[in-house]
C-alpha cells in the first residue's frame, strides 16, 4: 500500500465511494446529490492538500488536510477521511490519519481538529481516541442522520506539536 497525492484521474476513479459517502448521510455533512465538478472542488481543489492510499493500482481511500480556520488560528487543521466499502476495517483510515498527522507537523501545523464527528460514527470516534484524539465539546442535534434523525456531533482534537491535548478539556 502506497501513500501519495491525489491526481484528477484519481478523483475520477475515487468519485463513486465520495458520492456514496455524502449521499448516505450518515457521516459528512456534505450537501447529498452534489455535481461531481462539486465534489471535485470540495475534496481536491479548496484543501492545501489531497492523498490517497492505493493497492495495486486500486484506490482504499482518501484524505484532505486543509488549515481548519484563517490568520492567528491557521496553525491547527482539519483533516477528512474516506475509505472505500471493501476497504472498511482493514487499517486504511488508521494509516491515512497517521500520514495525516506526519504531513500537518511537515507543514507546521500544532494541532489536528475534527469539526463534527457524528456521535453515531462510532467506529471513527474508536479509532481517533485510540490515535490520540479527545472529545472537546459535543453539539447536541448538530447532524440530521438519514436513517435516525438528529444526532449529536463531536468536536476532536489531538496537539501535535507544543501542547498537551489534556489542556483543552
Amino acid at each position: 500500500m502506497i501513500i501519495r497525492e491525489m491526481t484528477p484521474a484519481d478523483f475520477d476513479l475515487f468519485y463513486p465511494v465520495f458520492a456514496d459517502v455524502v449521499d448516505a448521510q450518515e457521516t459528512y455533512a456534505f450537501e447529498p446529490g452534489m455535481s461531481f465538478d462539486e465534489a471535485y472542488n470540495l475534496w481536491c481543489v479548496t484543501p492545501l492538500k489531497t492523498y490517497v492510499l492505493e493497492e495495486q493500482g486500486t484506490i482504499l481511500g482518501s484524505y484532505y488536510l486543509k488549515p481548519n480556520a484563517m490568520g492567528p488560528s491557521r496553525h491547527i487543521c482539519n483533516c477528512g477521511y474516506m475509505v472505500s466499502p471493501q476497504s472498511r476495517g482493514k487499517g486504511v483510515a488508521r494509516r491515512l490519519c497517521e500520514h495525516s498527522q506526519a504531513l500537518a507537523l511537515e507543514l507546521g501545523f500544532t494541532a489536528m481538529q475534527f469539526n463534527a464527528v457524528v456521535s453515531t460514527n462510532e467506529v471513527a470516534i474508536n479509532l481517533w481516541k485510540k490515535l490520540g484524539f479527545v472529545i472537546i465539546g459535543t453539539i447536541p442535534n448538530a447532524y440530521l442522520h438519514k436513517r435516525l434523525g438528529y444526532v449529536d456531533s463531536h468536536i476532536m482534537y489531538k496537539a501535535l506539536a507544543g501542547e498537551s491535548s489534556s489542556s483543552c478539556g
